[in-house]
């Protein structure tokens, strides 16, 4: 620290003492709370941290990395054992006691403890652990950590909006502590992962993508701003939890729920401003995702990760799969099992990049695609029963009811599960694929692992090796027939370090 730093964190300490002194202010000489009815707490103050205050600020505090300089000029002497250890060795010694946890559980609520009191050495130990630690962090131990969010919760890492903030949404967002807001992360908790309406818990989304934000994106983590809008759960098991922690109501729907949406995006924008990236609509179930994004992207700086990122990422993994398959994407046929946000997304930007590519109308390069849904393959004749999202895939064809009618009447080179549904993608189905593909692409991208339509395992040994796979969660290296294969993950993290310099320079460009 400069010496001119020093001296005004010793002028300021210097005057609290006198305030203290004079019986102005709120703590004694002995520390002791003096606030009384003639004494009004002041609830805006702000101060240099220092002492045992510093130890508790994980924007700040580096436990034991303080150098003995730092130590004399922020009052930690005394405060702190005298030995300096340096961040690389802290990182060491936490990797070390991380691996003795056999349940990925314990290993994430040590790393969100660790995230809690030195968020410096967080983040030095995610970077240069990632490929460790993301799925602690993320997919998909933060489906069970969103399961068991009201057990495992310690203190708040986010905001939280429910129905009783009507009318005074604005107020709440003043109350966190941060200004410079440029990345907020939000979901209603209606549809995490694949494993359905976890209310207020589904917190455990936005703080562990704002994580990756950070680790893979470079956003600084005082930008960033979980958000779980709380309108209620449908989870009875939640409802009748003791440990559940948010509203203990049915959820809100119509009218009651848009009015406090609305209210939520005009706040964000009053206070943020309009650049701030509402970065998806996270996790927001399949009647509302679709409707936020058309209605608040013609007035808001927003995105669907599960509409939109993923299908980013699905693409790319299918660009590169090109290299083992051959072929141009308008060569292929692509098969869906799933027609939520996540594959009538993917299914359009694969669409949109055929059209970019062969100048063909976007119409005809939907003809290339198809998607299952639960009641079968969705045709023309089924038009008038769909939802609206769908409809661009109603294509003229003979109705089936099973991903394997499916299957043998298209014949895909490409099969990409996005249903949710575990061990959809069975022995049959795989090995249709592989009967008339030499090197079938199969991406199995439901999360978490539990969801996860087939194993790594299971596609390789079912093609006889011959499968290009990749997976929404991550799944081990398999051997099959002497030969390590490697499975690919199609995680929409991998985005983020694209993300963030695409709203720099929307930012600065925002004609371009």
């Amino acid at each position: 620290e400069s010496a001119a730093e020093t001296a005004e964190a010793e002028k300021e300490v210097a005057a609290e003492k006198e305030v203290a002194a004079a019986g102005g202010g709120v703590e004694d000489k002995y520390g002791e709370d003096r606030a009384t009815e003639e004494l009004p707490v002041t609830p805006w103050a702000f101060s240099v941290a220092s002492g045992y205050t510093l130890l508790r600020d994980p924007h700040h505090n580096k436990g034991l990395a303080f150098t003995e300089r730092e130590r004399d000029a922020h009052y930690l002497r005394g405060l702190l054992p005298p030995g300096v250890v340096s961040q690389d060795l802290q990182v060491k010694k936490i990797m070390h006691n991380l691996r003795q946890y056999k349940v990925p559980l314990q290993r994430y609520v040590a790393m969100m403890d660790l995230q809690e009191r030195n968020e410096r050495l967080f983040y030095k130990l995610l970077i240069d652990n990632v490929e460790e630690l993301l799925p602690v962090v993320y997919t998909p131990t933060v489906g069970e950590a969103c399961q068991k969010y009201g057990s495992i919760f310690r203190r708040p890492q986010g905001l939280y909006v429910s129905l009783r903030d009507k009318g005074k949404v604005i107020d709440v967002l003043r109350n966190w502590p941060e200004r410079n807001i440029q990345v907020i992360v939000v979901t209603d908790g209606e549809r995490i992962l694949g494993l359905g309406d976890l209310g207020c818990q589904g917190m455990g989304i936005p703080v562990g993508k704002l994580s990756l934000y950070t680790a893979l994106g470079g956003v600084r983590p005082s930008a960033c701003l979980p958000i779980t809008i709380d309108v209620g759960t449908n989870n009875e098991q939640l409802l009748n939890d003791e440990f559940y922690i948010g509203l203990r109501q049915r959820r809100a729907t119509g009218e009651e729920y848009h009015e406090l949406m609305e209210e939520f995006m005009d706040a964000v924008k009053q206070i943020y401003g309009e650049k701030v990236l509402i970065q998806q609509f996270e996790d927001f179930a399949n009647h509302n995702a679709f409707d936020l994004l058309a209605k608040y992207s013609k007035s808001h700086l927003v995105f669907n990760d599960d509409i939109q990122g993923t299908a980013s990422v699905v693409l790319a993994g299918l660009l590169s799969s090109l290299k083992v398959v051959g072929g141009t994407l308008a060569e292929h046929t692509y098969l869906f099992l799933g027609a939520g946000e996540a594959g009538t997304g993917i299914a359009e930007l694969i669409a949109l990049e055929i059209s970019k590519q062969t100048n063909a109308p976007i119409e005809e390069c939907r003809k290339k695609v198809f998607l299952v849904d639960s009641k079968g393959l969705i045709v023309s004749s089924r038009k008038n029963s769909l939802q609206p999202f769908k409809t661009s895939w109603a294509h003229e064809r003979e109705p089936v009811t099973t991903l394997l009618d499916a299957i043998k009447s298209i014949r895909p080179t490409v099969l990409i599960g996005t249903s949710g549904v575990g061990r959809a993608f069975t022995k049959e189905v795989i090995e249709a694929m592989a009967s008339f593909n030499e090197r079938p692409v199969i991406f199995s991208l439901s999360n978490p692992t539990s969801h996860s339509e087939c194993t790594a395992e299971e596609a390789y040994k079912w093609t006889q090796g011959r499968a290009v796979f990749a997976s929404g969660s991550p799944f081990d290296p398999v051997e099959y027939d002497g030969k390590i294969r490697v499975p690919g993950q199609g995680k929409q993290c991998l985005y983020f370090p694209w993300i963030w310099p695409w709203c720099c320079d929307f930012w600065s460009n925002p004609r371009t």
